[in-house]
């Protein structure tokens, strides 16, 4: 720690982390400031909520108690799963009686089965382990036979449209199910005809194959990994970029599945529509390389779920849990490798869980009156009130070079603050009292102030 004495009385303390360079300083300064905006907060266990994975369970090579374990390590709170790979449903009840995690359950690649869905779900949901239902998984990839035609991939996607309907159909009539959200498809934008799969609900003059007024879904789903063929390498902004609804996205987005499709370039929401569109990731994710590092991986992950958030995700997962041990290509997706050995990106992500631990229901979040001054546009923040009723104001960087140094005035004195960096680990790397203006240098990843 650094003691400088600064003209007119004004004192700083700074801080420079090892590994994470984050500066941090207090500024007291007696002129009279126009008063900061009062923001609203989020509820902390709301954000954690949305923070999901991809994972077997307990096939694939997969183990279930390795994986309750892993759930257990990171805070991971839902897991993408479905009938796939047939899993027996006693280990997701294991796991979520162990680990609290809750299950979508999909017809994942080329599934068509929706009785067997539905049953799976409804067992499931009486354990009170089912967060939604979930389409088919990527049908430009992974082509499927509905009720004797071919559907996806390069043939007509009627088959899919007309799956994807019934399945809303078959939830909404179900006395169990009926309660809880369908997810679309993932990858519509691929769809050869306009079968109106690019929205929720089909609207009146979309001309679209389908009838208007068909129901598809509850939740738009998209595969928007940050690191995609359209727009290749390391950059600033990266997850902040793949979570803009709008056409201003750069890989496989809202827009290019819900706005514009990506593959005939059919008309679906307008990008005011996308901005509200009930929308949900269910798989994101980077593989290690001369470029993304474990360590640039890590950060990125955390980023990621706090960027999608903020931009409106409701749910986000990240593919995958553990590497694949079954199938050839990179493997290095994952939190935990193929051994179950923790990643970086497994330590950083347990960080911040257990910074911003809440198993609380806070139903009524308050507000916190402040601002980042001159905010830079690789600077993000997220404000979120724990149930013990402490705010919990996360800033993260998404710069890949260098760093940006901000000043963040508040509205009152704070009588404690605490500061954390997840990728030193959990205790406070600064504690202050009455506090109103603050100084931090932020690069790469978040850091929590707790006041």
């Amino acid at each position: 720690m650094i003691l400088a004495e600064l003209p007119m009385g004004i004192i700083k303390i700074s801080l420079l982390a090892i590994g994470g360079l984050a500066g941090l300083s207090i500024i007291d300064d007696p002129k009279a400031k126009i008063q900061p905006p009062t923001v609203a907060a989020i509820p902390t266990h709301a954000f954690l909520n949305s923070i999901g994975v991809n994972t077997a369970i307990s096939v694939r090579g997969e183990d279930v108690d390795k994986t309750i374990a892993a759930i257990g390590y990171t805070g991971i709170r839902w897991v993408r799963s479905g009938y796939e790979g047939n899993a027996p449903l006693q280990d997701y009840i294991k796991l979520h009686m162990q680990t609290g995690a809750k299950f979508s359950y999909g017809l994942m690649s080329g599934g068509t089965d929706i009785p067997r869905l539905l049953t799976g779900a409804q067992s499931l949901a009486k354990a009170n382990a089912l967060l939604a239902l979930e389409g088919p998984n990527e049908p430009n990839n992974w082509g499927m036979t509905y009720q004797g035609v071919k559907g996806g991939s390069n043939a007509s996607w009627m088959a899919v449209a007309k799956l994807q309907a019934d399945l809303y159909k078959a939830v909404k009539a179900d006395g169990v199910l009926k309660k809880y959200p369908v997810w679309s498809l993932s990858e519509n934008g691929a769809q050869t005809d306009n079968v109106g799969l690019q929205y929720l609900q089909i609207p009146k003059g979309a001309d679209a194959k389908m009838p208007a007024g068909t129901k598809y879904a509850d939740y738009a789903n998209a595969h928007n990994y940050f690191s995609h063929p359209s727009h290749k390498g390391w950059y600033d902004n990266q997850v902040w970029n793949a979570a803009d609804p709008g056409a201003a996205c750069k890989v496989d987005g809202l827009f290019g599945n819900y706005g514009t499709t990506w593959r005939y370039k059919f008309k679906g929401n307008t990008e005011e529509q996308l901005r509200n569109l009930p929308r949900v990731t269910t798989e994101t994710g980077v593989t290690i390389d001369n470029e993304f590092t474990e360590d640039a991986q890590a950060r990125l992950y955390i980023n990621l779920y706090l960027a999608q958030f903020k931009r409106g995700w409701a749910y986000t997962s990240v593919y995958l849990l553990r590497d694949r041990s079954d199938e050839a290509g990179n493997q290095s997706f994952g939190f935990y490798k193929a051994d179950y050995t923790p990643r970086l990106a497994a330590m950083y992500l347990h960080n911040l869980t257990t910074i911003l631990e809440d198993n609380g229901a806070l139903r009524n979040a308050s507000g916190l009156s402040y601002r980042i001054i001159n905010q830079p546009a690789v600077v993000h923040d997220l404000l979120l009130q724990n149930s013990n009723g402490k705010f919990q104001l996360v800033i993260w960087g998404e710069k890949v070079h260098g760093m940006e140094s901000i000043n963040i005035e508040f509205g009152k004195k704070i009588p404690a603050l605490k500061t954390y960096d997840p990728t030193l680990g959990v205790t406070p790397t600064m504690t202050m009292q009455n506090v109103d203006k603050l100084n931090l240098v932020v690069m790469d990843h978040p850091v929590i102030i707790e006041l």
